[in-house]
């Protein structure tokens, strides 16, 4: 049984998400509620809950407050949040859970599963650790992204990532050091992460770091030639976006 806090600022949704978890989360006992970020500390550190589902914005404050006021975070986080902004976007480099308002059923049942599984594998990770030193830097910019494997979170400095490639709902890193890694997320998602950080999205199935480009292949209508010798190939779509990203690169 996951022992859960739920902290919002606004009571009607600490009760709409209690009445959710009651009804499709049997795994979840919620021992504490709090709608400030002093009374949230305080909940946490008084009934040390090993799940907690954590508002970003509380008023003028942020859920991110109520982490870095606590000494020690040995728990599982699931942001809940209804603003799909920077915050969410560093939750995501970090690679940890968060549900959007309205919350949907499947995908609160989705989060709390995973968090049950993490706890009972005693898988330790430092994402929350990781997430706030990404959050303390001045650019929103960020140098690293966290990728869940099977049974571990692997660091990874984008500099290092050469390109990525679907595979159906997975997605295959190549990385600089020749390692192979495969991670249980769409392309899209990364491609939603990676192209604001200069990415390139040649084809549904590609998505290409721009420094380990050599040229522009004429043939086949377009395609691109890697310092590896590996050839991507651009659609049609995605064509004038690639070739003028290439130009200010």
């Amino acid at each position: 049984m996951m022992r859960a806090v739920l902290i919002d600022d606004e009571i009607s949704n600490v009760e709409n998400l209690r009445t959710l978890l009651e009804k499709h989360c049997s795994q979840v006992a919620i021992i504490a509620t709090a709608q400030n970020v002093s009374d949230a500390v305080d909940a946490i550190e008084k009934h040390l809950p090993n799940l907690v589902f954590l508002d970003i914005q509380m008023g003028d404050k942020t859920g991110f407050d109520v982490l870095k006021l606590l000494p020690s975070r040995n728990f599982e986080v699931i942001f809940v949040t209804a603003y799909d902004q920077y915050g969410i976007q560093a939750v995501k480099f970090a690679a940890l859970d968060y549900l959007l308002k309205p919350i949907d059923i499947e995908e609160l049942m989705h989060a709390v599963n995973k968090a049950e599984h993490k706890l009972a594998t005693q898988m330790q990770t430092s994402q929350l650790d990781f997430l706030l030193q990404q959050l303390k830097k001045p650019e929103r910019n960020v140098s690293k992204i966290a990728l869940q494997m099977q049974g571990e979170i692997r660091y990874v400095a984008l500099s290092d990532i050469i390109r990525c490639e679907a595979a159906n709902t997975y997605t295959h890193f190549f990385l600089s050091s020749d390692e192979k890694i495969l991670v249980s997320k769409s392309l899209k998602e990364y491609a939603d992460l990676l192209c604001p950080n200069g990415f390139l999205r040649t084809h549904q199935s590609h998505l290409v770091n721009p420094k380990y480009v050599k040229s522009w292949l004429r043939e086949d209508g377009g395609i691109l030639l890697l310092l590896s010798g590996e050839k991507i190939p651009i659609s049609k779509p995605n064509k004038d976006n690639v070739k003028q990203a290439l130009q200010h690169f």
